[in-house]
């Protein structure tokens, strides 16, 4: 899976999933830390990435319906210090059928995962 990382994803998770088979980038590696939303957004559908982010201005399903963009993994944990983040994050990417996330909406939690995907394709 094509991922790339927001700049609120710990760094070192980019080993971590490139370890597990993932095709990983950050947005800190393209030089977009520090960016507003809209390039950042651009940069990781242009590369045809599933977005992982703790930014709620992603949260937006109006604005990010399933089946309209590469996917996009919104992470909100109760305590997100980057240990917890890392911790949640690796463990969501090797239990987790995360390939079928692709172009879908995800919301993960300290426990609960949702998933929404568009019922049709688009494109």
């Amino acid at each position: 899976m094509k991922i790339k990382l927001d700049e609120n994803i710990p760094g070192g998770l980019s080993g971590v999933l490139q370890a597990l088979g993932h095709d990983c980038d950050s947005v800190v590696d393209e030089g977009l830390a520090g960016y507003s939303d809209l390039p950042v957004w651009q940069a990781a559908q242009q590369a045809e990435r599933f977005f992982v982010t703790q930014d709620l201005d992603f949260s937006d399903l109006r604005q990010f319906a399933p089946g309209t963009h590469y996917g996009i993994l919104l992470i909100r944990l109760h305590n997100p210090t980057r240990l917890d983040l890392r911790a949640r994050l690796q463990s969501l990417f090797q239990t987790e059928s995360v390939e079928d996330w692709a172009c879908c909406f995800v919301v993960a939690t300290d426990h609960k995962i949702r998933v929404r995907c568009s019922s049709t394709p688009e494109g």
